[in-house]
């Protein structure tokens, strides 16, 4: 808890080291694929350094990446951070580090579709194996792990439904049984700020800086920050795979750091308040949202979480027909439709449980009727809260 209460603090200095501001309050934006030295002397000290922060090449970073990596490695507490194009590419990437043919790695069923296509049909491709398991397992993954497992992929709160899994009960089974396994999550529910990972035991925590980091759903950004052990591997693979982002969009995310946790703040705040008031709802049967005691796994954020960000479903009690989930989605006022979350607005998106069956491959759909994912922006809640009863009484 100390720990959070200081973010506030480190989210406006980190990343600000003189060299990287130039005597201005942000960074600068260094655009540069090349990277002129002043003599062979300087050459061969950057060539040497090219993984320390030392200008060498753009491919591997200027002043405004640097600048960003350093704020991200000290607000999740690592040694360093990966950057990427997008969130997806800092999951398949940061796995595609660790893995090699023949190679077998174990994935969170409820875990962001992409991620687990990347393993059905690329990883499958390249003779890696994938099992999925349930995301509630805790201590009982050790069933799982096999001589050849090299990655343990956690997403936690799970993808639409929302179960936080008990991150150090796994993580402690898992290092009794091989420590030399890599322990991954996906860490963007939290922004890498309301649970950290790398404390609780976890190599890397990857992040869709897409979502809260950007916050302003206007730039795709991916990031992984690794603790020591992993680091060097995790830094030089991807700078193989040719993982880059622009400076420009290294810099929207550290401007984005800045704000970050009063946005958290009111995410959380109106999404605990719009959550309250849709479990009062009696079309409501269950509403998934971590810090409500009727989330799976409620316990595990109650102990290991600093907060809550705006991301969160909900069940109806009966199935919605095409007509009414059409009369619900299409006429909100301050809700849209759209994918990804994180930004100022609030989204809301539907799923039939045969769907979300299909992208279960462990780790039960225990429910009939609709689920709802909404994403609670930063408007005022009672807007909100008028804009989902007018969609009720639609119904």
């Amino acid at each position: 808890m100390n720990n959070f209460k200081r973010i506030e603090t480190e989210l406006i200095i980190a990343g600000r080291k003189k060299r990287y501001t130039q005597g201005s309050v942000n960074p600068v934006i260094q655009r540069a694929s090349s990277l002129v030295f002043d003599n062979v002397q300087t050459k061969k000290f950057a060539t040497e350094n090219r993984a320390k922060g030392e200008l060498f090449y753009g491919r591997r970073g200027t002043l405004t990446h640097f600048s960003f990596q350093d704020a991200m490695s000290d607000i999740e507490h690592g040694v360093g951070c990966a950057l990427y194009p997008c969130g997806a590419a800092a999951v398949t990437n940061a796995i595609l580090a660790f893995v090699k043919s023949g190679d077998h790695i174990l994935m969170t069923g409820a875990a962001y579709e992409p991620t687990q296509d990347f393993c059905n049909k690329i990883l499958n491709k390249l003779n890696v194996s994938t099992t999925y398991y349930d995301p509630m397992i805790g201590s009982g993954i050790s069933e799982l792990i096999q001589t050849n497992t090299k990655v343990v992929f956690l997403e936690s709160p799970s993808s639409i439904t929302m179960e936080i899994q008990d991150v150090p009960s796994m993580v402690k089974t898992i290092r009794s049984i091989n420590p030399d396994i890599v322990i991954m999550i996906d860490n963007t529910w939290a922004a890498g700020v309301l649970f950290s990972a790398i404390e609780h035991g976890v190599d890397i925590s990857i992040q869709a800086g897409t979502k809260y980091i950007i916050g302003h759903s206007d730039a795709m950004l991916g990031t992984a920050v690794s603790n020591q052990r992993c680091w060097d591997q995790l830094r030089e693979n991807s700078y193989l795979m040719g993982q880059m982002v622009d400076a420009d969009t290294a810099y929207i995310g550290s401007r984005g750091l800045r704000t970050l946790s009063i946005r958290l703040k009111q995410h959380e705040v109106n999404s605990i308040h719009v959550a309250k008031w849709l479990a009062s709802r009696p079309e409501v049967v269950r509403v998934n949202h971590p810090a409500l005691p009727s989330c799976k796994g409620h316990e595990f954020y109650i102990r290991d979480f600093y907060g809550s960000s705006g991301l969160f479903s909900f069940i109806f009690r009966k199935r919605l027909s095409s007509k009414q989930l059409s009369d619900f989605l299409d006429n909100f006022k301050y809700f849209h439709m759209a994918y990804s979350w994180g930004g100022y607005e609030s989204l809301i998106l539907a799923n039939q449980p045969e769907e979300l069956d299909a992208i279960r491959p462990a780790g039960k759909v225990d429910f009939e009727g609709t689920l709802i994912r909404v994403h609670i922006g930063l408007e005022n809640v009672n807007d909100l809260i008028d804009d989902l009863k007018a969609g009720f009484d639609r119904i």
